[in-house]
């Protein structure tokens, strides 16, 4: 398997000073242009007009993802996987990258990684039986820092068809799965809970869910979400807590399409995982969870407002 994880995402958004604002509260380095933005490890995100002439055809109206670069390795990686891309439609050579449309008509692009390794000092958490955290205070972030891209999660139309290119044509490992309903995957056999999740609802389309951040730890997760609620960016659901990959999060409505998410603490799988066949259901995706974020203020939920 060679895929390493995601390098890069593209937008097409109908504002892009809005969007630019949002990269930056969210944590994302902006290069100077307000259109380029990078986590720590350089993976990337650029922003783009709905009508830029170099962005490939939207498989969703309005603000969307519109293009997703996978990373390799090295250039082997990229020439084994050079047969099997080109089988596949919209293939073609973009310089040193190779492109192509999946099932789902989300266009990818393969390239050797440049991202680079992120050493941080993340102090730990103390647990019963394991104490390692000694005459020092558990960190408080102002904003988050996001590390990587870490997944991307799609609404499909045909779940068995999409699953099965990344399977078969980069390599992908199923790590769960619910029931006729969706399927978690990673790019390697030893890694995170899953870069990439497929999921098929009944009434709605293909098209983008969300893009999820990993950070250092849950209090970077808190600290991020309440500092987004400063700026005013709504949350779509967090904190909480999924029990499937045991990650904690926080999402945030997003300008660009979908939703942002920061997440720490996802279970990191081996070649020994059993995947599980999973029913899907409010339990099984989230063990809780805040609905509307934690006010910036008031350090509480935010009310709803009374219905009269």
């Amino acid at each position: 398997m060679s895929v390493t994880g995601i390098e890069k995402l593209e937008f097409g958004v109908e504002d892009l000073a809005q969007s630019a604002k949002f990269m930056s509260d969210f944590g994302l380095r902006d290069d100077g242009s307000h259109r380029r933005f990078s986590t720590l490890s350089g993976a990337q995100v650029a922003l783009y007009p709905l009508d830029a002439p170099e962005l490939p055809a939207a498989f969703e109206p309005g603000s969307t993802l519109r293009r997703m670069t996978w990373a390799v390795a090295d250039s082997a990686a990229l020439a084994a996987l050079a047969p099997k891309l080109a089988q596949q439609p919209g293939f073609r050579e973009v310089g040193e990258a190779l492109e192509c449309l999946d099932p789902n008509g989300m266009t990818l692009r393969v390239v050797v990684s440049q991202q680079h390794d992120v050493k941080l000092n993340v102090p730990a958490i103390n647990q019963w039986g394991d104490t390692r955290r000694v005459d020092m205070p558990s960190p408080v972030y102002a904003h988050a820092e996001p590390i990587n891209i870490g997944h991307v999660v799609f609404f499909v139309d045909d779940l068995a068809a999409t699953e099965r290119f990344y399977r078969e044509v980069l390599g992908f490992q199923v790590s769960d799965r619910y029931i006729d309903r969706a399927v978690f995957l990673r790019t390697q056999a030893r890694g995170g809970h899953h870069n990439l999740f497929l999921l098929k609802l009944p009434h709605r389309g293909r098209g983008l869910n969300h893009v999820a951040f990993t950070v250092r730890d849950i209090h970077e997760v808190i600290g991020g979400g309440i500092a987004m609620n400063k700026e005013k960016w709504s949350t779509f659901i967090g904190p909480g807590r999924h029990p499937v990959s045991s990650a904690y999060f926080w999402y945030v409505n997003s300008p660009t399409g979908g939703a942002f998410e920061y997440y720490t603490n996802d279970d990191y799988l081996t070649e020994n995982w059993q995947p599980r066949e999973l029913e899907h259901s409010l339990v099984s995706f989230t063990e809780w969870a805040v609905e509307g974020g934690i006010d910036h203020d008031t350090r509480r939920q935010q009310k709803k407002a009374e219905v009269v």
